[in-house]
């Protein structure tokens, strides 16, 4: 594999001096929503993810190299990542619980593009997957990904594929 100038400056640009990618995650949406609530007893809005974002950027990326985001609620805590690189999510939180095959989803008025324009370093995809699905979902799923890395080669942005596995019968996770 040969790593390009971009790939290997946003490599660097999440790394710490010995090459060692430490990055802190907080692009959870969904759940994080969820737990705010719980914990307030209320509901918790767009606002209160953005701060608890903030705040959790400003003390975690003291100690990480860099700090994994979202672009629909964690631009705000990107400002405040003490000089750390940046890495964004691009898809879109959960999966539609009705549709087999834990389909993923793009944000809507997102692209590689304007994730790296929004200060990106690298770009981030979830991606839930087993090789047991049924050939049909699974197709879908590797053109999906290789559209995303095909952006990410066309504008020199690394690409990070995080899998998350689960039982295609519906067992427990």
């Amino acid at each position: 594999m040969k790593l390009t100038p971009g790939k290997l400056a946003g490599i660097k640009a999440v790394s710490d001096a010995r090459g060692v990618i430490a990055a802190a995650a907080m692009d959870q949406r969904g759940s994080l929503q969820k737990s705010l609530a719980k914990e307030r007893g209320a509901p918790a809005t767009g606002h209160d993810l953005e701060v608890f974002k903030t705040l959790v950027t400003e003390v975690l990326t003291k100690h990480a190299s860099a700090i994994l985001l979202d672009p629909e609620y964690g631009l705000p805590a990107s400002k405040h990542r003490n000089g750390k690189g940046l890495l964004l999510a691009y898809e879109k939180t959960g999966y539609d619980a009705n549709t087999p095959g834990r389909l993923p989803d793009l944000l809507d008025v997102w692209s590689v593009r304007r994730l790296k324009e929004a200060g990106a370093d690298c770009v981030k995809i979830l991606l839930y997957y087993t090789p047991f699905d049924t050939k049909e979902v699974n197709e879908f799923k590797h053109a999906w990904i290789e559209r995303i890395g095909d952006e990410c080669i066309a504008l020199d942005i690394p690409f990070f594929l995080e899998f998350v596995g689960y039982d295609a019968e519906g067992g427990d996770e």
